[in-house]
């Protein structure tokens, strides 16, 4: 597969949203399908009341058609089942987030689902996710990035999979809380797991889907970037969150998922340390968390936090492809 397909499969994609995004946007304003902004955030964002959320459809969508449509044109043996487990994971934690965010928008309250619900369908998703894998003798074993230290899981490999799905998708949700803050956090992210799949032993269906991923973030950025015409929503982020770790996952990079989603690492820690924090001592070690929104309480803008963000992802994905290439 040549760089000129991976440049069409982005391109694609990118164009599918965008040419989405006009007719979606105001279908979901005229269903009154807008977000609702938590009274206990920043009060700078109660003027984002009413924003058309639920745009994660069209980022799915676009993932869908352009992963089907570049596969079936690049591999005449048919699409593998990577890619179909991907496409999965993918709409599977779509709809659960797409309920989420109905129940949200429908009862007009900041809480969709409930968290039991909420856990309960990542883990059976994640449950048919290892199952299939299972049913190809698919590895049970984790690498040391860099290294060729690894170890055999066994029946632990099932839980690991619950962890990292409902983990990623969860601290990908997290991280949704600025204008474009997400869309181009994940688009690093994806962009790093894709190179790494096409460079190393080849994996040309993960690749495809990831690098559909980038132009389909890249696509809605031009609609969710600061003032965001568009949210994706719980739609979006949950089903981002969980496709990561089914690629890293699918590409043997389990670990090196921490290092590329540092950010969304960072974000989720911030969460547990000052939960912690406050229930241990009292005391709250950030203005607020996720982080983001501490660095906006300090006086930052929007957009220098979304774009310092957006830095610090490019470092952790400049990172993880030196240590799974330069290292190995």
């Amino acid at each position: 597969m040549n760089i000129s397909v991976l440049l069409i499969t982005i391109a694609i994609a990118f164009l599918i949203t965008v040419l989405l995004s006009p007719i979606l946007i105001p279908f979901l304003r005229r269903l009154k399908f807008g977000q609702s902004i938590r009274e206990e955030g920043p009060e700078s964002h109660l003027k984002k009341t009413g924003t058309p959320t639920m745009g994660g459809l069209m980022i799915i969508f676009s993932i869908i058609i352009t992963s089907i449509i570049m596969v079936s044109r690049a591999a005449p043996e048919g699409i593998s089942y990577e890619l179909w487990l991907l496409i999965f994971v993918l709409a599977g934690y779509g709809v659960l987030g797409f309920l989420d965010d109905f129940i949200k928008v429908a009862m007009k309250r900041n809480l969709g689902l409930t968290s039991k619900q909420k856990m309960l369908g990542q883990i059976i998703i994640a449950l048919i996710f290892y199952f299939i894998l299972q049913s190809q003798d698919f590895p049970t074993t984790i690498q040391i990035p860099g290294t060729q230290i690894e170890w055999e899981l066994g029946w632990l490999y099932a839980v690991l999979i619950i962890f990292m799905l409902v983990g990623s998708s969860n601290a990908v949700n997290l991280t949704d809380g600025l204008d474009g803050l997400l869309a181009g956090t994940a688009a690093i992210a994806f962009g790093a797991f894709g190179l790494l799949a096409w460079y190393g032993f080849p994996q040309y269906d993960v690749t495809i889907f990831s690098l559909a991923v980038v132009g389909a973030l890249l696509g809605f950025l031009v609609f969710n970037a600061h003032p965001a015409k568009v949210f994706m929503g719980d739609t979006g982020s949950l089903a981002l969150g969980a496709a990561i770790a089914a690629v890293s996952i699918l590409t043997k990079m389990e670990i090196l998922l921490i290092i590329i989603g540092g950010v969304f690492v960072i974000e989720t820690l911030s969460v547990i340390i000052q939960v912690a924090s406050f229930k241990t001592t009292g005391k709250r070690v950030f203005k607020m968390s996720p982080l983001h929104h501490h660095y906006e309480l300090l006086g930052w803008s929007e957009w220098r936090v979304v774009t310092t963000f957006w830095l610090i992802g490019l470092v952790f994905a400049a990172l993880g492809i030196y240590i799974e290439v330069g290292l190995s």
